[in-house]
């Protein structure tokens, strides 16, 4: 997954917000074709957060952002994935905070190339229903964050999702790319990641 910035606002300025475009898009206008020549097959974009703004607003304005970059990302063969996240426990005021706001997002843009970074973590804290999500919205998504709840830690016994049955559904689907396992360890990291691969080979 390729980040087209550094920015320490990076998550909260997103497309929901018009003022935000032209920033963004010169971000990406650079980071896909560096991504296509590295063979970097998706981006990191964000929504942003509220401040105000209704679903609807943040809506259009994503559309109206989006739409100027997804023939660039066509071109390249580089898939731009929004990043849905939980306003809940770890980003308040975070606008993607379910699957339909991205969703909307991505029918309205209608391209191959932008598409959804579901994160199993932000979405069991939201609203849970994991593995029906993602099989009614496979078409959307392009890339998987885990993550154990509550915490964030390990994908084991202590957290409340059953990490092999969520990797079964997404296999299940015919998904072709990457799932990342972006957990914080609270044992040794190598074992933990050993584990984490366990549970989603299917």
């Amino acid at each position: 997954m390729g980040y087209p910035g550094s920015r320490r606002d990076f998550i909260g300025t997103g497309f929901n917000d018009r003022a935000n475009h032209a920033m963004l898009l010169r971000e990406l206008e650079t980071t896909i074709p560096e991504a296509a020549r590295y063979g970097v097959p998706n981006v990191i974009a964000m929504f942003g957060n509220r401040r105000g703004k209704s679903d609807a607003e943040g809506i259009d304005n994503c559309v109206a952002g989006l739409n100027q970059i997804k023939a660039l990302a066509e071109a390249q063969g580089v898939t731009v994935c929004l990043e849905l996240l939980n306003s809940k426990v770890d980003h308040a005021d975070y606008q993607g905070d379910h699957t339909a706001f991205g969703v909307a997002v991505m029918k309205a843009v209608n391209s191959p190339r932008i598409k959804l970074l579901y994160d199993i973590y932000h979405m069991q804290i939201m609203e849970g229903d994991v593995i029906r999500t993602i099989r009614t919205n496979r078409d959307y998504i392009a890339h998987f964050h885990t993550g154990g709840v509550p915490g964030r830690h390990e994908l084991d016994g202590t957290q409340e999702l059953n990490w092999h049955a969520i990797a079964a559904a997404i296999a299940d689907t015919g998904f072709q790319g990457f799932v990342a396992h972006e957990f914080t360890p609270t044992r040794d990291p190598l074992t933990s990641l050993s584990e984490a691969v366990a549970a989603f080979t299917v």
